[in-house]
């Protein structure tokens, strides 16, 4: 299938073929909207405007008009204004000591604030934006031992949540998607993302797919995430992918494609119905095992050097091992292997979480 007829699922529609080029830079959420930055900014400074228009009048004794002798309010307007610009046109001027002395401990002080927000929102909306977009493109460059999430979907959504609950820093994470609409909700958490096509090469090589530490593909519909795994996998032989496919004819094209974990949520959630069905607590459970926010939770690591030559049942986190992987294959707690662990072995165990409280990585 060819990359330019597969992008349906991206678009959101799943009648339009959507061809994506370009895409938009990576780019991470501020935390005050620019709009509403500006608005704070123009507000405060009009704020302290008629503070001072206020102190003017109250105190307009002490002023003089040199044109027509009589000071008016729109008169005030006028100093103030000129007064804060520090214009100074000398047609108004303060006479009495009352009134200098306003000018001087009050109107001077509000006259400087006034200037610094003027000049802080110019720094902020040229100076400062162009910096950040600098600054991401940057990071865009460095990006290294990433996460990148292609898809921010239903499942692509909580697997972002689900990361950044287990300590995952949400910096170093990349989501790639076509939708601003979803984009905005992954700002939201923090996020690095970008708008793009991520079947395309030229945007796995701008997150520097080959530099990540692990990818998360779940693209909405099978063909369209198996050609991501794949273009993937061309750029980033040695990278793990996960993926997530709904018909089970796919798993094994998923697989074929280059993915290491395939995740079928559909054969999970019969899982979890064929639990209940002989137990009322092995569902729960089961999704227990699966979220950081459970009692329980399931970890994969590396054997510790102190924990060479031990049983899996005397793990140093205190955690109960249910398997390791050793050169490829799954051996279980109960068979002679695991009775003597090796450097190298990779330890699946359960671990308590607390309610949520610990991040449930074992340490």
């Amino acid at each position: 299938m060819a990359k330019r007829e597969t992008d349906k699922i991206f678009s959101g529609k799943s009648d339009k073929v959507v061809v994506a080029s370009k895409f938009k830079p990576l780019r991470r959420a501020v935390r005050i909207p620019v709009w509403g930055d500006l608005s704070i900014r123009l507000g405060l400074a009009l704020l302290l405007i008629s503070i001072v228009v206020l102190i003017h009048w109250f105190d307009r004794d002490g002023l003089v008009d040199s044109v027509d002798g009589e000071v008016s309010f729109l008169d005030i307007v006028y100093f103030t204004m000129i007064s804060i610009t520090t214009t100074g046109f000398g047609d108004i001027a303060p006479v009495t000591d009352s009134a200098r002395l306003i000018e001087a401990v009050i109107v001077t002080p509000i006259r400087f604030a006034v200037f610094f927000i003027f000049v802080g929102t110019a720094y902020n909306f040229i100076i400062k934006r162009s910096w950040e977009k600098w600054r991401m493109a940057r990071i865009q460059e460095k990006l290294s031992n990433h996460v990148v999430v292609l898809g921010y979907g239903i499942s692509g959504s909580q697997s972002v949540e689900e990361l950044i609950e287990r300590g995952t820093d949400a910096r170093n994470i990349v989501v790639v998607d076509p939708s601003e609409e979803r984009l905005r909700e992954a700002e939201k958490l923090g996020v690095n993302v970008m708008a793009a096509d991520a079947t395309r090469d030229e945007t796995l090589k701008a997150v520097r797919i080959e530099e990540a530490q692990t990818v998360l593909v779940s693209a909405g519909r099978d063909d369209t995430s198996i050609l991501i795994v794949l273009t993937v996998r061309h750029l980033a032989p040695k990278v793990p992918i996960s993926v997530v496919v709904r018909a089970n004819d796919n798993e094994l094209l998923a697989r074929q494609a280059g993915a290491n974990n395939v995740i079928n949520p559909v054969r999970f959630t019969g899982l979890l119905l064929a639990g209940s069905a002989k137990g009322a607590h092995i569902a729960e459970y089961l999704s227990d095992l699966a979220s950081v926010t459970g009692r329980v939770q399931l970890v994969e690591r590396v054997v510790q050097e102190g924990e060479c030559g031990g049983s899996i049942a005397e793990l140093s986190t205190g955690g109960r091992g249910l398997r390791i992987y050793r050169n490829g294959r799954a051996i279980g707690y109960w068979e002679e292997e695991c009775q003597s662990l090796q450097e190298g072995d990779v330890i699946v165990e359960i671990v308590a979480t607390e309610n949520g409280s610990s991040k449930g990585d074992g340490h």
